[in-house]
């Protein structure tokens, strides 16, 4: 009996240290919260990104006990200032963002949670699309051309990219005749579809799941509209991500994000368009090699 009592001190005393409990947490949490905000980034357009969260936070306001609400970022740099500011609690970013905000708030921000696909991956990748019917074949058929890159802090619609194509010798600023910012994802397949850019950076898990197909069942480009000629490396996948948080909150956050897609599959389906497995938990560890990216493109960017 002594041994199971010291066992659960044990791993409470754990999880005070990794959640940054103090004195007040011994109190329940939802006196100091009477509402919990979570934030989402730009990738989609205002009113698809709404709609597809708003089962989420009426899941998690049930689990919760506490009105949830969602709030989009105008961009990828909003979402991280919210969190910084202390405006919302709880996010899912990109990885590229995610590791800026590592930057901005150190420890302050912890990663829970990544997304599995049907075939076990935790990661993604970056690709350049260009519409079918051009003759650009390959990476090397867009020298000189026009890229659409999706916002500066996302990881596969522009650090990514801009990371591995200078690894290769093709430096965006130098390689390119002109690249632009889109504002998101959908957006910058649109500037191509739309004959105002050459190509474009995207998000891309696999053929059953990208920005493409997902834009493609919205019914906003035809498909087969556009065509991958280039795919990065594996990057992992975006973070469900929290600021530091009571331990006792921040415990039954994890606890309702991870048991989401068996509880509740119809909710967590509409936010993966039903082609995502489960959550996984996920460390900063996982996202060390992208703070190095991040790191390096800022270098780059000031030409040193």
């Amino acid at each position: 009996m002594h041994r199971r009592r010291g066992a659960i001190v044990a791993t409470a005393l754990f999880v005070a240290a990794l959640f940054g409990a103090g004195p007040v947490a011994a109190a329940d949490w939802r006196a100091e919260f009477r509402e919990l905000r979570f934030g989402i980034t730009s990738a989609e357009n205002e009113s698809d990104t709404l709609a597809r969260w708003d089962s989420f936070a009426q899941h998690m306001q049930r689990k919760l006990g506490v009105r949830v609400t969602v709030h989009r970022g105008s961009d990828y740099a909003a979402v991280v200032e919210a969190l910084h500011s202390r405006r919302i609690e709880f996010a899912r970013m990109g990885p590229a963002a995610y590791a800026r905000a590592i930057q901005v708030m150190g420890d302050g921000i912890v990663p829970i949670a990544r997304d599995m696909d049907m075939d076990g991956a935790v990661g993604y990748h970056s690709v350049i699309v260009v519409r079918a019917d051009s003759p650009l074949r390959t990476i090397e058929d867009l020298r000189g051309k026009s890229l659409a890159f999706a916002d500066p802090n996302s990881a596969s619609g522009f650090q990514a990219p801009a990371y591995f194509l200078t690894q290769s010798g093709k430096a965006p600023a130098s390689f390119f005749g002109r690249t632009g910012f889109a504002g998101n994802h959908e957006t910058a397949v649109l500037a191509v579809t739309n004959r105002q850019f050459d190509a474009a950076a995207t998000w891309w898990n696999n053929a059953q799941r990208s920005n493409v197909s997902r834009m493609e069942e919205k019914k906003m480009i035809e498909p087969g509209a556009v065509r991958v000629v280039w795919t990065s490396p594996m990057i992992p996948n975006s973070p469900w991500v929290m600021r530091r948080l009571p331990a006792d909150l921040a415990k039954a956050y994890t606890d309702a994000l991870l048991s989401l897609p068996a509880e509740a599959p119809e909710v967590w389906n509409r936010l993966v368009d039903g082609k995502m497995l489960k959550t996984v938990p996920a460390a900063a560890a996982d996202y060390v090699d992208m703070v190095r990216m991040i790191e390096q493109n800022q270098r780059a960017r000031r030409g040193s």
